[in-house]
């Protein structure tokens, strides 16, 4: 474990800073009007996408001012690895969203497959609308066609990024920024 830590640490010490905090908290305030504007009168189920939207739905819920409720989902393709692999399902909302306005807050989207099935998955238990927050959005074409995020904070280019709730190999989600690693890595 310390390898992989001081690994890591060798990759935040090398990358570019794409976003300072300052930038994020900008684009959050930002995130957060247009998701007042749109669900505020709704009462919505806000769905953190673990693990990465603990700090993206964190700094969301600090500027959002209607009445919510908080429940989380757990999906992955990644788990600790690099590139995305078969979504693996591994906790479900335990608030019931039949007949609810639900909000997603996920940490990124890249390709779209695992936002694409948590709101397939959301519609399949009745919710009346579903909308989706991320914190990045990458900027490329493998997108899944027909997938996209109703609430962008940031947009990035095509590279591995980290900070803000994102990790590296399982590290880094608490770094303040939002940083690529350098291309070699």
């Amino acid at each position: 474990m310390r390898e992989a830590a001081e690994h890591a640490l060798a990759v935040y010490r090398r990358a570019d800073c794409l976003y300072t905090w300052e930038q994020v908290e900008t684009a959050v305030d930002h995130l957060a009007k247009a998701v007042t504007e749109t669900v505020g009168g709704e009462s919505p189920v806000v769905l953190a996408v673990m693990t990465g939207a603990v700090i993206p739905v964190s700094e969301l819920l600090q500027r959002l001012d209607f009445p919510l409720e908080l429940d989380y989902i757990h999906a992955t393709r990644y788990g600790d690895a690099t590139r995305g692999g078969e979504l693996e399902w591994i906790a479900r909302p335990r608030t019931g969203l039949e007949g609810r306005t639900v909000l997603v807050v996920d940490d990124i989207l890249d390709e779209g497959d695992t936002l694409a099935a948590i709101v397939e998955d959301c519609r399949g238990q009745g919710a009346q609308a579903v909308y989706s927050a991320v914190m990045v959005e990458k900027r490329h074409e493998r997108r899944r066609p027909g997938v996209a995020a109703d609430f962008v904070g940031l947009e990035v280019e095509d590279r591995y990024v980290f900070g803000c709730g994102m990790d590296y190999k399982g590290y880094l989600r608490n770094i303040p920024g939002i940083y690529a690693v350098k291309e070699e890595e």
